[in-house]
């Protein structure tokens, strides 16, 4: 019988400590990742203007379209209830 579920090795959200030595490596990079962003901006990217935008005013709203449209006269309900 194999097993399923459960912790797996790697699974879950790393530690607080883990998150903390990433920052701390990536944060020497941080004027490099700005001055790329920067660049990229004056290009006119279209996925660094969204980034700045979903970053500076937040995602838009989404809006689900949930109208639904069933018809039941396809159904022959005196058979169904004979």
């Amino acid at each position: 019988m194999s097993t399923r579920g459960g912790a797996r090795e790697g699974a879950g959200r790393k530690s607080k400590a883990e998150e903390q030595s990433l920052v701390e490596k990536l944060s020497p990079l941080s004027d490099l990742a700005f001055d790329a962003l920067t660049e990229a901006l004056k290009g006119k990217k279209d996925w660094a203007v969204k980034l700045f935008f979903e970053y500076s005013y937040g995602k838009p709203k989404q809006q689900i379209d949930q109208n639904t449209n069933i018809t039941t006269s396809d159904i022959d309900w005196s058979k169904l209830f004979k």
